[in-house]
């Protein structure tokens, strides 16, 4: 996935959409609890929110987007089984009941899922929401015409590989039951005990058949949320919500809904949004950014103003930037060579050439330092703040290069702070020091992800990223390390070409277990076992900074999405 300064997508998608964007970290928010210009601080119904993005909410469809835990404006819409718990920190990172009763009830080897729907639930225009329009909400997310969301479903219930969708296929997907119309019965290929959290995805939501207009629905969904769309324009360049009035707190507990119209403005150049953020004046003063971080410049201003400081929401995602090798290209098929560069990083010009401490934390783990993930602290090629030279020239002696080695670094043009060239010019210095003579190759941001992604043409030594489509170690590690997922003719991010039988067997046993907690242990100590290989360096995980607006209230951030949750906001 890619950071939430996009749109919540996965990298690993094509676009990635966005992926999502997000990096992530340990501790909590630090700064999320909201300030008022004024003296009442009690979040009050009522109100517009502006929101002003960079990115256009594209593909305004369940089925097509690619979200985390249901995304941010899209989950003001789209309800679905489960969602993100909306609270901040690591209690955020929890999957939580939304139109089921309850997170999902799997048989004893978690290839069965069964969920019942909440009594009372309405769409916009008063009918009933019932099993047969989740069941159907999925189904058209397999239509070649309405694809880019999660992949998982089609890999994961049974018989839905080669499955058209229902505008080819009228019978449907036999995997999915509705024995009546507030049960739903899912039928996997596998045990899968992260099933609840995949059930956040925007492809559960359910829609109804006799609305569905196909590619032109992402016009006017039907909402299941607290809020119907009035607008859509430029395909999600400006979209205006307003209340859905059958929709109830009676069977939304997460969802506050407080203002009564949200005002979705994109395409807006970043210094732009932060200038008007900074600002606040006009119907800027409620207004907030979903992606849309300080840069290191407008942080070192936000941070002598202390009422700019007030008003800054910082936030943690399951994200990490790395260095990728492939070890069938020379000299990184030599493991010794990949632990010299692990040794001769220097982590604190890194940290600085992604923006500073404030805006990058330091990593030494692949998973995110989120307890959720399985985080476990580990430290394999000890380099210090700065670098160890002394034991990377040692390695490379031992590898047999007694006299240093001169290799190539691939990296982004684009100025994001993560794969870009002030990252790969601090790598270029730190090895330089180990008689590691880096010359860098800089690619326009679209041939990067082409060239990377592709086994092909997939470089020996370059800079990647990673982010969670759900606060967990099994699709943090399973798409990066598990040899079944190598893809040979398309978009492939097993950049290590890791197809080790022990690893493989590890994630599928991990996948039987429905106990997250004791999931989360064997998916971190599976981590440091990979790690051994040094197939990547963690470089750093991001840190989010946001401005708000001096009227916004409520300022919820989560360690699963790591931004602003706009379903919490109040602007009176």
């Amino acid at each position: 996935m890619r950071p939430p300064s996009l749109t919540t997508r996965r990298v690993a998608a094509v676009s990635v959409s966005l992926v999502l964007a997000a990096g992530a970290a340990a501790c909590g928010p630090e700064d999320n609890d909201a300030k008022s210009s004024g003296g009442d601080s009690t979040p009050h119904k009522g109100g517009t929110l502006t929101v002003l993005n960079s990115n256009p909410q594209q593909d305004f469809d369940p089925a097509r987007l690619y979200t985390s835990g249901g995304g941010n404006v899209p989950s003001l819409v789209f309800r679905t089984l489960t969602t993100r718990n909306r609270e901040n920190g690591a209690a955020g990172a929890e999957v939580v009941p939304d139109l089921a009763t309850d997170t999902g009830r799997p048989n004893k080897d978690a290839t069965v899922w069964t969920y019942t729907l909440k009594a009372g639930l309405k769409y916009e225009d008063g009918t009933a929401i019932t099993s047969a329009d989740i069941k159907y909400g999925i189904e058209r997310s397999f239509a070649p015409e309405l694809s880019g969301g999660a992949p998982y479903l089609r890999d994961w219930l049974v018989g839905a590989a080669d499955y058209q969708g229902p505008y080819k296929d009228k019978k449907g997907l036999a995997a999915i039951e509705t024995p009546d119309a507030r049960t739903i019965v899912f039928h996997l290929d596998k045990p899968e005990g992260e099933f609840p959290y995949l059930a956040t995805q925007t492809q559960f939501t359910p829609v109804p058949k006799a609305k569905d207009t196909g590619t032109k629905y992402e016009e006017h969904p039907v909402s299941s949320g607290p809020y119907k769309v009035v607008t859509n324009e430029n395909d999600g360049e400006h979209l205006v919500l307003e209340r859905n009035t059958y929709w109830s707190t009676s069977t939304d507990a997460e969802r506050k809904a407080y203002p009564d119209r949200i005002d979705v403005k994109s395409g807006l150049d970043s210094s732009v949004i932060n200038q008007r953020l900074s600002a606040s004046q006009g119907a800027d003063t409620a207004a907030v950014t979903t992606d849309t971080n300080l840069g290191p410049a407008e942080l070192a201003k936000v941070t002598g103003d202390k009422e700019l400081a007030s008003r800054v929401g910082t936030g943690h995602f399951g994200y990490t930037n790395y260095i990728a090798f492939n070890p069938t290209v020379k000299p990184f098929n030599n493991v010794k060579v990949r632990q010299a560069i692990s040794y001769a990083i220097d982590r604190s010009s890194v940290v600085n050439a992604a923006g500073g401490s404030a805006l990058a934390e330091s990593a030494t783990t692949f998973l995110p330092n989120q307890k959720s993930f399985g985080y476990e602290p580990y430290d394999l090629f000890p380099a210090g703040a700065t670098g160890n030279a002394a034991k990377a020239k040692e390695l490379l002696k031992q590898a047999g290069h007694p006299n240093g080695i001169t290799v190539t670094l691939t990296h982004s043009n684009a100025k994001d702070f993560e794969t870009s060239p002030e990252i790969a010019t601090a790598i270029q210095d730190a090895l330089k020091k180990a008689g590691i003579t880096v010359k860098l190759q800089g690619l326009e941001d679209n041939n990067y992800s082409d060239t990377i992604h592709s086994v092909k043409t997939e470089p020996g030594f370059f800079l990647a990223h990673w982010g969670a489509d759900w606060p967990s170690g099994g699709p943090f590690l399973a798409p990066i390390f598990d040899g079944r997922q190598i893809v040979r003719d398309g978009a492939n991010f097993n950049t290590g070409l890791l197809n080790d039988k022990s690893v493989n067997d590890e994630i599928d046993a991990i996948n039987k277990l429905t106990d997250l907690d004791a999931a989360a242990k064997r998916w971190g100590a599976l981590d440091k076992k990979i790690g051994e290989q040094a197939l990547t360096v963690p470089l750093f995980h991001p840190v989010y900074k946001r401005l708000y607006g001096k009227d916004i209230k409520n300022v919820v951030i989560s360690d699963w999405t790591g931004v602003l949750d706009i379903s919490q906001v109040a602007v009176k």
